[in-house]
């Protein structure tokens, strides 16, 4: 019972001294055919992570596919559909130095979203007219699950593979949640007492 209580009170120390705000958000995305728009049978697989520093203005993009039918020709990301996980919408980061015509690879690129060249100019003019504004405009859309990375190629010239990102909980969450579990079980413990 006392190691109980002892890992109890250390847990919630733990999610009590945790910082408030991450530096970073990670947010990931399964890419495949049946979720572009509209669906195709593509056997291409892939998987996307974009991690943000708001505070240094970067977004890192990390992006594996495979099983592509055709050679890529190009990789975007867009933002921001009508609602979460559905429709289309306008580029709004080309993907610089993307692998091109081939069907199976990786990418690693970080951005400065600063750096208007990171952008598709008309997402820019169409959110906010700055940088700033567009970064911003798009944490929102990823945020709220309305940006996908899409990867297209020769066969598909619209996208063979996309899917839409979603966040992963920073590692205080999960801490907070061990600790609430370990809380509840506790009480439960002492109930049965």
């Amino acid at each position: 019972m006392k190691n109980f209580k002892l890992l109890t009170a250390g847990l919630l120390l733990a999610a009590i001294t945790a910082p408030a705000a991450a530096v970073d958000s990670v947010f990931t995305a399964t890419l495949n055919g049946p979720q572009e728009s509209p669906p195709n049978s593509s056997p291409g697989t892939g998987t996307a992570t974009v991690t943000i520093n708001q505070d240094q203005s970067t977004m890192r993009v990390q992006e594996t596919f495979s099983n592509l039918l055709q050679g890529t020709t190009e990789s975007h990301i867009h933002c921001c559909t009508d609602a979460p996980g559905t429709g289309t919408s306008t580029i709004a980061i080309e993907l610089k130095d993307f692998p091109l015509g081939v069907t199976n690879g990786t990418y690693d690129h970080t951005f400065n979203m600063l750096d208007a060249s990171n952008y598709d100019q008309a997402f820019i003019d169409t959110h906010g007219g700055t940088t700033s504004q567009a970064f911003n405009s798009l944490i929102a859309g990823i945020a709220d699950g309305t940006a996908y990375p899409n990867i297209h190629t020769q066969l598909y010239l619209d996208g063979e593979i996309r899917g839409f990102l979603a966040p992963i909980p920073e590692p205080e969450t999960y801490a907070m949640l061990l600790a609430g579990l370990a809380l509840m079980g506790a009480v439960a413990r002492r109930r049965r007492d």
